[in-house]
């Protein structure tokens, strides 16, 4: 899949698993390991866990195997590494101790 193609995918993915306030961080112009990061919230620990997986199976079962998922156990963020796109499942409270969108958005 192509990058754009790849996002997309990924979005229609944690849209279809009700993800909330999605937010989609180009960062090819400042990370060396990703072009793009997708940050998501789920409503429960089992919400993030569900939408890391589904996503990470549904990309495998159309030809693009994860790199990684890391998070799993405790599930208050899981993180779906998919090469030039990094996926961030996080409940609310995690998203806003860690505030990605913060560190990632170039400033202008």
């Amino acid at each position: 899949m192509q990058d754009k193609e790849l996002n997309a995918f990924v979005l229609e993915q944690i849209e279809d698993m009700k993800a909330r306030d999605i937010a989609v961080i180009n960062v090819a112009d400042i990370s060396d390991v990703t072009d793009t990061m997708i940050i998501c919230t789920g409503n429960s620990k089992r919400h993030v866990r569900s939408i890391a997986e589904q996503t990470a199976l549904a990309t495998k079962n159309a030809g693009e195997q994860a790199i990684g998922v890391e998070g799993l156990t405790d599930s208050d963020w899981v993180l779906v590494d998919l090469g030039n796109v990094v996926l961030h499942v996080m409940q609310e409270e995690a998203r806003e101790y860690y505030q990605l969108e913060a560190l990632w958005e170039p400033t202008a």
